[in-house]
């Protein structure tokens, strides 16, 4: 596989994430219900644009007291593992207990991932401070909040966790926004990117349509078949079939 360029995350950057999930389904590199997290998992700002960065993975609990070490010790040896990811860091907390207890994070852990090249956060648990890290501008996503970080401590890191219902392995491409999180294919990463525009266009073709009254049946046949039409012919290019 081929490098993830900075201009490729920037371009992934510019779209919505049901986007992306539509032009992943072109590829036909998956089947169409895999890759994208389940409706636990929620954007705590959705008014923040699109983030777009690789998997910093990680386990956790908040319910268990540890036996030898304070909640933030293994902070830094975390932040010191974002070198071996390809680009800008998510970091995907697994929270162990069932069910979760308390905070995953809170300011002070989103501010030193920040400061340490994160570009965002997701977490089968809760989080809190949320005013204080949406003030920081920095995305979480999460199945809620709760006030207290109980006995928050991070257990293993870089391994393979299962979050929201899609396992996620170190240093895979993450989209997020307000609509949910999805894993990106590292192999059609690039092409992805340039296949957006095409695909919004396609489907343009409708909506504007229906958007200026409303329309016949005819017109609205014609406008799907042409939709339709667009898109095989993307879907012909990016396959080659």
């Amino acid at each position: 596989m081929g490098e993830i360029t900075r201009e490729t995350l920037d371009k992934l950057r510019q779209f919505d994430t049901p986007t992306i999930c539509n032009v992943i389904e072109l590829f036909d590199v998956r089947p169409h219900n895999v890759g994208y997290m389940n409706r636990q998992i929620k954007a705590a700002f959705p008014e923040m644009p699109p983030m777009v960065g690789f998997a910093s993975t990680a386990t956790c609990r908040t319910f268990l007291k540890p036996v030898s070490k304070d909640g933030y010790t293994a902070l830094a040896d975390q932040v010191a593992r974002f070198e071996e990811l390809s680009g800008d860091v998510v970091v995907v907390f697994q929270d162990l207990d069932e069910a979760t207890a308390a905070a995953t994070f809170g300011e002070i852990m989103c501010s030193t991932y920040q400061a340490f090249g994160a570009v965002g956060l997701v977490t089968s648990g809760p989080g809190r401070d949320l005013d204080q890290v949406r003030q920081i501008g920095f995305p979480v996503f999460t199945d809620g909040a709760v006030c207290s970080h109980g006995y928050i401590h991070i257990l293993q890191a870089h391994i393979p966790v299962h979050v929201g219902g899609l396992s996620v392995y170190p240093d895979d491409l993450l989209h997020g926004d307000l609509n949910g999180v999805t894993s990106i294919p590292r192999e059609v990463a690039s092409e992805l990117a340039d296949a957006c525009p095409e695909f919004i266009a396609a489907e343009k073709v409708m909506i504007d349509l229906v958007q200026q009254g409303k329309p016949t049946i005819a017109q609205l046949r014609e406008a799907a078949a042409e939709k339709n039409r667009l898109t095989a012919i993307l879907k012909r290019r990016l396959t080659g079939a």
